[in-house]
């Protein structure tokens, strides 16, 4: 009964947000077409529902041959490959609002754990690969909204950016993601959609830790 009642839950957000930013997707539309390399839309191979792949739908912020360049599947947080409309699309968090059509689609939901490409999932331990996704990823989530600077986070490491990644990253969202799945109800996605809001105004609050009692506990790596 959760699934079915936040499937329709999902449909009715998805076209309500669609109707909504209509007005705001024709001028950035627009732009993304006049800036940077004239593509509007970026699609990737995910990992999605029961882990099977599907391709996302995102605002293109960056190079299209980025994936060959550079850090390839990392991004910094000044990232060269980064196109001048891109930054202010990925600050704000508006490059993701084409999954509407994803979850629209059936791939994805509003929230849930976020869909990594391949090399990315790869860094969660065997269990956590196992089960992430016995919820359909979502367009935020509560890994979304712990690692909303990751960028931020991997620049500022010593280590090399892949490697730091796979040794603190990759393991603390994979338990965070494992957490949402054993945590989620509806309540829990209202808190989690209020505070995706909340932290692009609020970027240091540390809400989320009051909100959620029994997150797993951030390694010390990551609390810079």
């Amino acid at each position: 009964m959760y699934s079915f009642i936040k499937r329709l839950g999902d449909l009715f957000l998805a076209l309500l947000v669609t109707l909504i930013l209509l007005p705001l997707f024709i001028p950035l539309f627009i732009i993304l077409k006049l800036t940077g390399e004239g593509h509007i839309f970026y699609l990737q191979e995910r990992i999605g529902y029961k882990n099977e792949r599907f391709n996302i739908m995102k605002f293109a912020t960056m190079l299209l041959n980025s994936p060959n360049m550079g850090t390839g599947m990392i991004t910094l947080r000044k990232d060269p490959r980064i196109t001048p409309a891109g930054h202010f699309l990925r600050k704000t968090k508006l490059n993701e609002l084409p999954q509407v059509f994803n979850v629209l689609k059936g791939d994805m939901s509003i929230v849930g754990p976020r869909p990594l490409v391949k090399k990315n999932f790869d860094t969660y331990p065997d269990g956590i690969r196992e089960h992430v996704y016995d919820s359909k990823p979502g367009i935020t989530g509560i890994g979304s909204i712990i690692f909303r600077d990751e960028e931020k986070l991997i620049s500022e490491s010593d280590m090399d950016p892949h490697a730091f990644y796979a040794a603190h990253i990759g393991p603390y969202k994979g338990a965070l993601e494992i957490w949402y799945n054993k945590n989620q109800s509806f309540l829990t996605d209202f808190k989690i959609i209020f505070l995706t809001a909340w932290y692009i105004l609020f970027s240091e609050s540390n809400l989320a830790f009051k909100w959620f009692k029994g997150l797993p506990e951030k390694p010390k790596e990551l609390n810079g």
